[in-house]
């Protein structure tokens, strides 16, 4: 392969900060120095980051990823079949490579069912990078606490959803005004606690890894922080809609706004952002999951939850660090280093020795969110900063559409 010299770029590292100067490589590797010719790249002032690794999205599109920077997937289980048979799982690894890897996200049970755990330690040996319940809750106390032990055992991270199912019911949407004014089945807030509370008692009497994947509440997050501060492995994720947007989003019956979970009140956003800012939460993630036609046309309680989010990921993250003062350098810590940390995976940095998995963006060109394009998305039509300008997997370029 050709050795690769970065003239003239906007440097953004997680571990080294924000510098202006060149970048080199090697073949597949970031380089302190080159012996010979190289192909000269002029970044012209642009920023050149880490790829994204997006952890815990449900499905793997190519060419959204590449248009949103991303260059590893850790897909959670929740496919067809289910992650839960090494076969499977090998498969899913090798499905995006070389322009995309994907990291698969194992069933921590068979089936996703909640009743019997999976093969950990096999699924792991056939390329799983974690383990997760999928878009469910164990609710069996006994079983987690045994999930978590295996997974500490097979020192797989534990990726969990937090929702208490029993008391969420068949809720669509967030206890309040808005609920209320639709007639939307709804349930409480502290669905989200409580199945936080007995997951974080859990991991911490077994000292397993858990992340989990999405925390969308004042209550959560206070968890989450009195937990790592009694040092408890636990890591946690947000997508951009639950810090952009309230359960206002769903007037008119807006499908593409039913999530999961579902949006919450305005207090509760701050408090995300607010965290977000404060380092409680670890990763910025997509939650991909694009729906089509037939599951979004639908009465809003009928539809089925989830949004794209691969291609607008980078952007609305842009916006989120320019409104929140967030650095470009720890925007990038949540984007790529600390997931990468998560799964195990030795990326997410530019210094040598570290895989060129890299993209060239500018953060001030505009565009324009189109869910014709995009996805079902809740923000189409939302004006834009942040496009990403090409993208390197290994130091291989993977060419745009």
């Amino acid at each position: 392969m050709t050795a690769l010299r970065f003239i003239n770029a906007r440097i953004v590292c997680p571990a080294g900060g924000i510098r202006d100067g060149e970048l080199l490589v090697d073949g597949e590797t970031i380089v302190a120095r080159i012996d010979g010719d190289a192909q000269v790249i002029d970044c012209r002032g642009r920023t050149l980051a880490p790829g994204i690794v997006d952890l815990a999205a449900f499905a793997v599109d190519k060419a959204a990823c590449r248009a949103g920077g991303i260059v590893r997937v850790a897909l959670m289980p929740d496919q067809s079949p289910v992650l839960d048979d090494p076969g499977i799982v090998r498969r899913a690894a090798t499905m995006g490579k070389p322009e995309l890897w994907v990291h698969p996200l194992a069933a921590a049970t068979q089936g996703l069912e909640g009743r019997d755990l999976a093969e950990m330690a096999i699924n792991a040996s056939a390329g799983a990078r974690g383990v997760a319940t999928g878009r469910r809750w164990i609710g069996d106390a006994g079983l987690m606490r045994k999930a978590l032990a295996y997974a500490r055992d097979c020192d797989l991270t534990l990726v969990s959803h937090a929702e208490d199912a029993a008391l969420a019911g068949d809720a669509v949407a967030t206890d309040g005004l808005t609920a209320t004014l639709l007639g939307l089945p709804s349930a409480p807030p502290v669905v989200e606690a409580l199945a936080i509370a007995r997951d974080l008692m859990l991991a911490e009497d077994t000292g397993a890894r858990l992340h989990i994947r999405q925390v969308t509440t004042a209550a959560g997050l206070d968890l989450i922080r009195a937990a790592k501060r009694r040092g408890v492995a636990v890591t946690c994720g947000i997508t951009p809609a639950h810090l952009m947007l309230s359960d206002i989003a769903m007037n008119d019956f807006r499908t593409f706004a039913h999530l999961s979970p579902p949006l919450r009140s305005e207090d509760d956003r701050r408090a995300c952002v607010a965290a977000l800012a404060d380092g409680t939460i670890d990763v910025l993630g997509s939650g991909h999951d694009p729906r089509g036609p037939e599951e979004k046309r639908l009465p809003f309680a009928d539809s089925a939850p989830g949004a794209a989010g691969a291609r607008t990921l980078l952007a609305l993250a842009l916006g989120l660090a320019e409104n929140e003062g967030i650095g470009h350098d720890r925007l990038f810590a949540l984007l790529a280093a600390n997931p990468a940390s998560i799964l195990g995976l030795d990326v997410g940095a530019l210094t040598p020795g570290m895989p060129a998995d890299l993209v060239l963006l500018d953060p001030g060109a505009p565009w324009q969110v189109d869910a014709t394009r995009d996805g079902n998305t809740p923000f189409d039509g939302l004006p834009v900063q942040g496009k990403v300008l090409r993208v390197w997997k290994g130091g291989k370029e993977i060419p745009g559409a």
